[in-house]
């Protein structure tokens, strides 16, 4: 009955959401993976309450199903001293799992990595130094809808800050028309520090542009009472 009702809701949003849309080019979705020989460059700008932080990505399709590449992070900190670098984050993505039109198959993607360097003046989890992190993405694609679903495990090795965490992210991206895009995220991260436990929701607004994407989003953590906002530029080469 549960498989049934699951089926019927699916179909209802693609039904609602159908459209030519290129999956191999939506940079946003959140099974994305580039084809081999492809590069991704992403640079993102975020605004939240007490500062501004900047990113910038580069990943590259080494084979059909490894893409492999790196990211960095500066954050300003507007009233207080928590200005610097992020560790340099370097990792991969493997597939393990296709899905095929017409079959009941998942699509799995293996997430591995790790974070080194960065400012010793941000004490924040995702800015720390020797961090390690493994999980796994999964979900499905359909014409005009991705029901998407991550899990992963972080472990921070460093004296005065170590701990590990799990976020589970349950996503859902709709292809409304060819050049436009909507989502929602929830990360839910449980810590071995309860001071950084966290709920956040994410929403986002993407307009495609050939293999340009510009996303604008707005995020709220709840338990930090938060809200940041900003932007987002994806360059598929």
């Amino acid at each position: 009955m549960m498989k049934k009702f699951f089926v019927a809701f699916v179909c209802t949003l693609v039904g609602f959401s159908v459209s030519a849309a290129d999956i191999t080019t939506d940079t946003s979705d959140p099974l994305f993976l580039q084809m081999q020989g492809r590069a991704l460059v992403q640079t993102g700008l975020e605004y939240f309450e007490t500062g501004l932080r900047m990113g910038f990505g580069l990943s590259y399709g080494m084979t059909e199903k490894l893409v492999l590449g790196g990211r960095v992070h500066y954050q300003q900190d507007f009233p207080g001293p928590q200005d610097g670098f992020s560790s340099i984050d370097l990792g991969g993505i493997y597939r393990a799992g296709d899905a095929e039109e017409g079959d009941d198959n998942l699509i799995y993607d293996v997430l591995v990595g790790m974070k080194f360097g960065g400012s010793h003046r941000v004490r924040m989890p995702d800015y720390a130094d020797s961090t390690y992190y493994m999980g796994m993405r999964f979900g499905r694609q359909y014409a005009g809808v991705t029901l998407a679903g991550t899990v992963k495990s972080t472990w921070i090795f460093d004296d005065a800050r170590g701990m590990a965490y799990i976020d589970f992210v349950p996503e859902i991206y709709f292809r409304t028309d060819e050049n436009w895009r909507l989502g929602w995220s929830l990360d839910l991260r449980k810590a071995t520090d309860s001071h950084y436990n966290e709920e956040t929701l994410d929403f986002k607004l993407v307009r495609q542009y050939g293999r340009t994407q510009y996303a604008g989003f707005v995020n709220y953590a709840f338990e930090a009472r938060d809200i940041g906002a900003g932007i987002k530029v994806n360059i598929l080469f």
